[in-house]
């Protein structure tokens, strides 16, 4: 695959990750949310969630450290090259199949579900299948490269070429030789970034900040009690003053 791709498709990734939330939140802030479906079946959704997004933290937490870390701080603080392999071989085979277990949990819970699945619409099906396509290939590229086709150091390639994005002066080639794992995953992150805030996905940046200031909720009951010993009486209760002239 030429350098050119791995140039313009990034941009037009990031480009669209960034002007769609900027859109999405002008235009459709009462879409922002996660259109939960635990309405209609909480007993698979609560297995399959908690596995998919404590997964998730240990995958995003392993990307950290391999693709925005470089080589040189890690062997600087005396993390030689085979320790960085083993703990990417065990701690992100353990976090990727607890991620493709909970994805695969909630996607039978999606199809099984009559009420869940007509709830689906067609940017969910694209979503799931994209975030599937990437868990499948970045799980076979952390244990293919480390186990069944002998070592691939990724971070002499795909790391430098996707911090060199934000820099001015990319470095597209480092990807043109990577093996077909790593420029499939790529491609399909970087289709999964362009979409992103398009779908249910756009909930990982809220934060239920206002819960903390938030006025009081009041509920009133419709009977009234028969012996009310309160010692306040109630705003309805009082007796209603005409308006002044």
């Amino acid at each position: 695959m030429s350098s050119t791709v791995w140039t313009t498709l990034p941009y037009i990734a990031f480009t669209s990750f960034v002007l769609g939330h900027l859109w999405r939140y002008r235009t459709d802030q009462f879409g922002w949310t996660t259109r939960s479906s635990q309405i209609y079946e909480s007993r698979l959704l609560r297995l399959g969630s908690p596995l998919f997004h404590f997964g998730m933290l240990g995958v995003i937490g392993g990307h950290v450290m391999g693709i925005l870390i470089p080589q040189s701080w890690t062997d600087a603080v005396g993390i030689s090259e085979q320790m960085y392999h083993w703990v990417a071989i065990s701690a992100g085979s353990v976090a990727g199949l607890a991620v493709i277990v909970g994805v695969a949990i909630l996607l039978y819970r999606r199809t099984t579900v009559t009420a869940v699945r007509q709830a689906t619409t067609t940017d969910d099906k694209v979503m799931y299948g994209l975030l599937l396509g990437a868990l499948v290939t970045g799980l076979l590229n952390t244990v293919g490269s480390n186990l069944l086709w002998g070592t691939y150091n990724y971070r002499e390639t795909v790391s430098p070429w996707f911090r060199s994005l934000f820099s001015v002066h990319p470095h597209p080639e480092l990807m043109v030789g990577t093996p077909w794992t790593f420029q499939l995953h790529g491609l399909i992150v970087l289709a999964l970034i362009g979409i992103w805030p398009y779908t249910r996905l756009v909930h990982m940046f809220s934060a239920p900040v206002g819960y903390l200031v938030r006025p009081y909720v009041v509920y009133r009951s419709k009977e009234p009690k028969a012996a009310d010993k309160r010692r306040f009486s109630r705003a309805w209760d009082l007796p209603v003053r005409p308006p002044a002239r």
